[in-house]
Parts: C-alpha cells; sequence; structure tokens
C-alpha cells in the first residue's frame, strides 16, 4: 500500500530573538491560516527588524504566513532565513558555508496585504523573518511540516534510556528523508545517492517495514544508469545498489520485483567479475567508498570491502533467481578476494572491513579500539559498531553510541547530522543557542570536505544506523528466509539487564523481550504464526 505525505501546520515553541517587534508573543499561539479585514492580534515587525523562531526540532517542509498589513501600498518585503542550527539561521549566504544549494533557504518574498501565502521547502528547526523596506504586521506564521504519514511499526527500549533516545532520534532522522524518494539530507542532498542509502534502508527496515521510497528510489537510479556506467559515477556505488536488493528482498520477500532487477544484476556481476584480478587486487581507477578514505592509502582496502560484500550479496541473488552459474562465478570470486589482507589507516575502512567478512581478526578489532570515539563518521560508524558486535563486544558498541552520537543529542540536536567529530563539542554552543563569544560555533566553524560549515546538513538519513544496530543486534533478530519467512533470535544485551521490542515483517510484527534474571537471560517471542523462530 502507498504512503502519503502529509502537512501539518506546527506553531512556533520560543521567540530566540528580536529586533524592533510590537506583540511579538502572538505567533506562539495565534494559528489561523485566515486573514481578515480588521485584525485585532498581531505581531508588528518595523523596518530593519527581525525575529528568530524556534519550532522545537527538526521539520522537512516550509512556512504558512497569515499577513495583516504591510507599511506599503502593494506589498512589503520579507527576507527568511531558514537555520538547522540558530547560528545559521543567523548567517548570510557565503559566509561560513551559508548556501542555497539543492534548497532555498535565505530569500526574499514580496509580501501583500491581508495575504495568506506558502514559502519555503528545505530543512529547518529555526526561521529568521527580517523586514527590509517597511514595517509588516502578522497575524501567524507556522511551519508547515512535511512528512510521509507512516507508522513506526518497529521499536526498542532497554534500561539505558541514553540508548533509547538514540534509537528515536536515528529513526526520526530516516524518517525525514523518505519523502518522495530516499534523501540524504532534507537541506542538502536532497539527492537519491544509492551508495550512502544501506543505512537508511535497513532503518526503514527495523522501523517502518516496507515503504515504497526504497524501491522507487532503487529503481530510479537503475534507470538512470546504463549498465555500462557506474551509478553516480562512482564504482562502488553500484556495489551497494546489489546489497540493497538482497537485504531488502530478505525483508519483503518479493520475488517478483527481484525478477524484474534480474538482468541488470546479471550484467552488473559481469561487469565486476572483470575487475577482480587473478591475485585478489583489482583494476577499479576511481577508488571512492567515502569521504574519509578518499585519495588515501584505504581507498583501496575500502574498494576490497565492498567488492567482497557485492559477490556475496551477487551470489545470494542469483541463487534466489535460479541463476546458477553466476552464482557460482561470485563465490570463486569471493575466495579469490580473501587471498589478500588489504592495508588500512582508517577507522571506517577496518570496520566496512569487518562488516564484508574479508576479515574479522584481532587485529581490526585493536586498530578499531584505538582512541574508539576518534576517527569516526555519523555514515560508516555504522559498519564501525558491526565490527564490535562480530568481535562480541556489544558493550564497546554501547560505548560508541552513547558518547559519540549521545553528544550530538548533548548540543541539542533531534536529528543526526552528516558527519560529526568530538573535538567539535569541546567549549561549542549548542545548536539552539545564540553563538557567544569565546565559544566554538560548533555549525558554523566546522565539518569537512564538501560539508564544510552552515553547507553541512544537520539531518542525513545516513547517521541513523544506530537505530538499526539495536534493533537488529541488541534483539538478535536474524532473518534466514526471505520474506523474514525464518529468523533467529538471539540476545547480545552487553552490559543491559533487558532489552524489548517489536520488529516488521510482512506478515505482522515479531514482539521480543530479553531480561537477565540471576545471570541468566530470559527470552519471550511472540511472532506471526506464518514465521518459523529458531533460538
Amino acid at each position: 500500500m502507498k504512503s502519503k505525505l502529509t502537512r501539518e501546520y506546527i506553531l512556533p515553541k520560543r521567540i530566540v530573538m528580536e529586533k524592533f517587534t510590537e506583540n511579538k508573543e502572538v505567533l506562539l499561539v495565534n494559528d489561523t491560516v485566515q486573514a481578515m479585514v480588521d485584525a485585532k492580534n498581531f505581531c508588528t515587525i518595523k523596518k530593519n527588524g527581525y525575529i528568530i523562531l524556534d519550532f522545537g526540532k527538526e521539520l522537512q517542509g516550509g512556512l504558512n504566513i497569515t499577513v495583516h498589513l504591510t507599511g506599503e501600498e502593494e506589498s512589503g518585503k520579507l527576507r527568511i532565513v531558514f537555520g538547522e542550527s540558530i547560528a545559521e539561521a543567523l548567517s548570510d549566504v557565503g559566509i561560513k558555508g551559508a548556501t542555497n544549494d539543492h534548497s532555498m533557504r535565505d530569500f526574499v518574498v514580496e509580501v501583500p496585504t491581508r495575504s495568506n501565502f506558502d514559502c519555503g521547502k528545505t530543512g529547518f528547526r529555526f526561521c529568521r523573518l527580517e523586514v527590509l523596506n517597511s514595517e509588516i504586521q502578522l497575524i501567524s506564521t507556522q511551519a508547515v511540516f512535511v512528512y510521509r504519514d507512516i507508522a513506526y511499526k518497529g521499536s526498542f527500549v532497554c534500561d539505558n534510556e541514553r540508548l533509547n533516545e538514540i534509537w528515536k532520534t536515528g529513526a526520526y532522522t530516516v524518517h525525514l528523508n523518505m519523502q518522495d524518494y530516499l534523501w540524504d539530507g532534507i537541506k542538502r542532498d536532497r539527492l537519491v545517492w544509492v551508495g550512502d542509502m544501506h543505512p537508511e534502508t535497513s532503518v526503514i527496515s527495523a522501523v517502518f517495514g516496507y515503504d515504497e521510497t526504497v524501491p522507487k528510489s532503487l529503481d530510479l537510479i537503475r534507470e538512470e544508469t546504463p549498465v555500462t556506467q557506474w551509478m553516480d559515477g562512482i564504482p562502488a556505488y553500484s556495489m551497494w545498489w546489489l546489497k540493497i536488493h538482497r537485504d531488502w528482498y530478505m525483508q519483503n520477500g518479493n520475488l517478483a520485483y527481484l525478477r524484474e532487477q534480474e538482468e541488470y544484476i546479471a550484467a552488473l556481476l559481469e561487469k565486476l567479475f572483470a575487475v577482480i584480478r587473478e591475485d585478489g587486487t583489482n583494476c577499479i581507477e576511481y577508488k571512492f567508498v567515502d569521504w574519509s578514505s578518499y585519495q588515501t592509502d584505504s581507498a583501496d582496502a575500502g574498494v576490497h570491502a565492498m567488492l567482497m560484500i557485492a559477490m556475496k550479496a551477487g551470489e545470494e541473488l542469483c541463487t534466489f533467481l535460479g541463476r546458477l552459474e553466476l552464482a557460482g562465478k561470485c563465490r570463486e570470486k569471493q575466495a579469490i578476494l580473501k587471498r589478500i589482507h588489504p592495508f588500512y589507516d582508517n577507522k571506517q575502512v577496518a570496520g566496512l572491513l569487518a562488516y564484508s567478512g574479508a576479515n574479522r581478526d584481532s587485529e581490526i578489532m585493536e586498530y578499531i579500539r584505538t582512541n574508539p570515539l576518534q576517527g569516526l563518521s555519523t555514515f560508516m560508524g555504522f559498519y564501525v559498531l558491526y565490527a564490535y558486535y562480530l568481535a562480541g563486544d556489544m558493550d564497546g558498541a554501547f560505548r560508541v553510541i552513547e558518547n559519540y552520537w549521545g553528544a550530538m543529542l548533548d548540543l541539542g540536536a533531534t536529528t543526526f547530522w552528516e558527519d560529526f567529530d568530538l573535538a567539535w563539542a569541546e567549549n561549542a554552543c549548542g545548536i539552539d543557542e545564540v553563538p557567544s563569544e569565546g565559544k566554538q560555533d560548533v555549525h558554523g566553524e566546522h565539518g569537512k570536505f564538501c560539508y564544510c560549515g552552515f553547507r553541512h546538513s544537520l539531518c542525513h538519513g545516513w547517521a541513523g544506523g544506530p537505530t538499526a544496530f539495536l534493533s537488529r543486534c541488541v534483539l538478535g533478530i536474524e532473518i534466514l528466509e526471505p520474506g523474514c519467512k525464518t529468523v533467529r533470535i538471539t540476545p547480545h544485551l552487553g552490559k543491559l539487564n533487558f532489552a524489548r521490542g517489536t520488529y516488521p515483517t510482512p506478515y505482522g510484527l515479531i514482539a521480543v523481550e530479553h531480561t537477565r534474571i540471576n545471570g541468566k537471560i530470559e527470552t519471550k517471542v511472540n511472532a506471526p504464526k506464518e514465521i518459523t523462530v529458531l533460538k
């Protein structure tokens, strides 16, 4: 069943700053969208005055503004500046990376007298309204929150409230990016980057179950990319397309949909076979996996890990499709790739290698555990968490989740960011604070690669990985047969005393509860009758 985009009107929760305003408090309570001939209750913003509103949490959408009078005969000029942080709402385009790239977040509108209108389509929590030519009287200003109207079927609760809050924040982060397609970010990178989607699709499976944005986005990138080319121009991104299809089929079990991909899968695998040399190295020239390893010695190790992931996914997909000869070639290439031990000096690549099955040895974990909170990224930190899981160190994974992802919450985040470094938090203002002298502006003064300063997205779907990790690894739900027909449930509580939750399947919810009693873990499972549960 298709879900739809819903529009919800939200009043501001507080006024952050103002200048040259009168009766500003009415904007916190007036929710009318109807202009009137003789309005009695309105906020006046005089020429060169402004007001900054806080809507309480990150939103995708724009504003609905109801105007009473302007000081001009025809229209007033109102500058609107959206911000994911207060500092960004105070910014000017071109300063500290502030930009309108991918979405208009800083613009001027003509405001007619006695009018109501919508404007803006971006990601924001804060908004600055600045009057440029003459006073404007505002009856109401509300956020227009646009989101996919879907239920949170999956759930997770444990005796660590920090982990619970992070689970919810990761789910909300991905939810906001489920618009017409599955995006990277709701302010910048409102694009389908298939190489970034795997943490997002993992969260969608764990929280929402099936959603049309996933196949719609996978099909879009396939249709736009002849198999002679690489998706988004990057070889590793075509490999992620295979992995996402494999996981999506295991979750949903729609063989008819998988057969629609059959010829493309077969042709893409032949293309990948050709780049794997007999000694286990590869001849891929553009070795991009993520920004942290780009143009470093670890880039080749990252591509090696991706080839391992793609060959394993290809083997399973071809087996499901009855293409047994191709499945056999995928197994042969996996054996060749396992002959070498790639070099790495990057925590993200080390995690990806562990996740790929190429290496799960003590050397990788020794490297990952060295300064465990340094050198992480919100994207591939997902695979670093899996490295801890594969090593049987759930407490190590919890420490990373609590202290790395949790630090964003401490800085006022309501969604997780495109990137983060713990050093940014030192003596920093929160994103919900007005920048002050002597403190770091955590948004405007930081960021790396293509996401410096205010260009940096503070709601990026790839950062939601801990939500999928907690649902799948702590609750221990392993899908063994396509469509969740058979699952194995094995608790991995680490230091936790209990964890319970639900996991969506095509047949309904699996409910799981693990409780530590007298040093032993007791497990209760309630699953639909169509599903076989192994323990």
